[in-house]
């Protein structure tokens, strides 16, 4: 995997992450409130040591019900303390004593009726409080660094984690989408496909500055939304809108159909991905609709504080968004809970093979 241009300088040091599971938390933010009755049981779940399938699966052991009749909007990392909702649909039959559930799977914390159950994506965003110990480097730096993401952003990559470990889901990708493919690319293929795509076009516009230079073709996004338009320049205050974060310029999520971009544009794009022609016809051919994604993602509450050599840091990230990428614009954080984590100091951000995944966000 190569290593993405950085919007701010780059990492000013290293330090560890997840010496132990507390220091990686992450909390699911819905967005609204569940309740009201129905025939789902929606219970707010802490855990550590555990993905978010195996304890889909317990509780569906648990309240005697097939694992399809559980829901969950995102999935969480196994190594870290993580707090999510989990459905579980009950129709006509009580609760049973959720204080019950093996705590090696996890703790109900609360638990409320709603009246449909909860499906992936649900969710409106993901708080993060994470600490990464022994950190070495120019603690200035660094903090110019976080200060600049806070102020202005930072490049929304796709973390590693979307590409599998040492790449994988992206080798097998290829495999599947070449002309002469016998077996079907499945869906973590193609994410996986369509994320690569999309970073390569993001890392051309961090090296040119365009990232967050809104010009005349270019596809917006308005914040918080999934609605997308042209920007045709005669707009007066796009700029003083993007500054203030109510709308983001986008990149491709590859696939058919129409896409409000300019000829320009939609010509500058194909041409950042002029080798990749394999990828982008294979997801054609297979008719996957095109989409996009803002190019900046935001963490305007961003507050962070040392003590000692540990670097502690607070923020929310909107759902689909790294926290890997956030950090990897301040610190590259050395992931100590993966087997055969490189302790030594590293020299670039995202190297391939230095270090597992540092949590999901989705």
């Amino acid at each position: 995997m190569m290593e993405y241009a950085r919007a701010w300088g780059g990492p000013g040091g290293h330090g560890d992450l997840r010496t132990e599971a507390a220091d990686f938390r992450v909390d699911e933010v819905l967005g609204f409130e569940p309740g009201g009755g129905g025939e789902h049981a929606w219970l707010w779940l802490r855990k550590r040591g555990t993905n978010t399938e195996d304890v889909a699966q317990a509780l569906a052991r648990f309240a005697g019900v097939r694992r399809r009749d559980v829901g969950f909007s995102g999935m969480k990392d196994r190594h870290a303390d993580t707090g999510q909702w989990f459905s579980v649909h009950l129709p006509g039959r009580a609760e049973p004593e959720w204080s019950d559930v093996d705590p090696t799977v996890g703790v109900v914390e609360h638990a409320v009726r709603h009246n449909r159950k909860l499906r992936t994506g649900s969710h409106r965003a993901n708080r993060f409080a994470l600490r990464l110990r022994a950190v070495e480097g120019d603690r200035a730096t660094i903090d110019e660094r976080l200060a600049a993401v806070r102020d202005r952003g930072f490049p929304n990559y796709f973390g590693p984690q979307r590409f599998g470990h040492g790449g994988e889901n992206l080798r097998r990708a290829r495999r599947l989408l070449a002309p002469d493919a016998i077996k079907r690319a499945r869906g973590i293929h193609l994410s996986a496909a369509r994320s690569w795509l999309f970073n390569l076009v993001l890392d051309a516009r961090v090296r040119d500055g365009s990232w967050i230079r809104p010009a005349p073709g270019d596809a917006l996004m308005l914040a918080g939304t999934n609605s997308v338009f042209e920007y045709r320049g005669d707009e007066g205050d796009i700029e003083s809108r993007h500054d203030r974060f109510d709308l983001d310029v986008t990149g491709p999520l590859w696939g058919i159909g129409e896409q409000p971009v300019g000829l320009a544009a939609a010509e500058r794009e194909r041409a950042w991905l002029a080798d990749e022609s394999e990828l982008r016809e294979g997801l054609e051919r297979i008719a996957m609709q095109a989409r996009r994604r803002a190019l900046r993602a935001v963490a305007p509450d961003l507050a962070w504080a040392w003590h000692g050599a540990d670097l502690e840091l607070c923020f929310t990230l909107g759902r689909g968004i790294f926290a890997t990428s956030l950090l990897d614009e301040a610190v590259t954080a050395v992931d100590v809970s993966r087997a055969g984590a490189n302790r030594s100091a590293p020299t670039g951000p995202l190297a391939a093979g230095r270090r597992g995944p540092i949590g999901e966000t989705e």
